[in-house]
C-alpha cells in the first residue's frame, strides 16, 4: 500500500474526517501533490487541516499549484505565506495558520493557556493533532 492509501485508510479508520467533503478534499490534495519534491509529512498534516473546509482548501490549493509550476523543492514559500496570513488575523484563525507552520517546521505547537478559543477552533485543533499523530506513525513505518 502506498503513502496515499495508507494515510487515507488510517485517517478514515480513526474517523478523523468530518464528512465526505473533508475526505474528498484531502484525497484530492494528496493525489495531486504527494509526488512533488516539496511533499513531506508536515505538508500532509497541513493538507488534512486545510481540507477541513472549502475556505482553507481554496487557500492551499492555488499555493501548491503555484509551487508545482515553479518546481519548488521545499515549502519555504508556504511558510512565508502562512506567517503573513497568521499576522493578518486577530482571532482563532491565526492559531490555525500557526499550527500549519508548526507542521511545516516539524516543531511543537503550543497554545497560550490564557487563549480564549471558540469551541469550533478547539475542536479543529484537537482533531488536527490527532491526525498529525497518525501521519507521524505512517511516516515512521514507510
Amino acid at each position: 500500500m502506498n503513502w496515499n492509501e495508507s494515510c487515507l485508510k488510517a485517517l478514515t479508520q480513526a474517523r478523523l474526517f468530518e464528512d465526505s467533503g473533508h475526505r474528498t478534499r484531502f484525497k484530492e490534495l494528496m493525489d495531486c501533490f504527494s509526488g512533488k519534491p516539496f511533499f513531506s509529512k508536515g505538508l500532509c498534516k497541513c493538507m488534512y487541516l486545510s481540507a477541513w473546509d472549502e475556505e482553507h482548501f481554496l487557500i492551499l490549493l492555488p499555493t501548491l499549484s503555484h509551487m508545482s509550476i515553479g518546481r519548488d523543492n521545499d515549502t519555504n514559500e508556504m511558510r512565508v505565506i502562512g506567517h503573513s496570513l497568521a499576522d493578518e488575523q486577530t482571532d482563532d484563525e491565526a492559531l490555525i495558520y500557526r499550527l500549519s507552520i508548526s507542521y511545516l517546521d516539524n516543531s511543537e505547537f503550543h497554545i497560550d493557556e490564557n487563549a480564549h478559543l471558540s469551541a469550533r477552533t478547539s475542536y479543529v485543533l484537537k482533531r488536527a493533532q490527532q491526525a498529525a499523530a497518525i501521519i507521524d506513525q505512517i511516516a515512521s513505518e514507510n
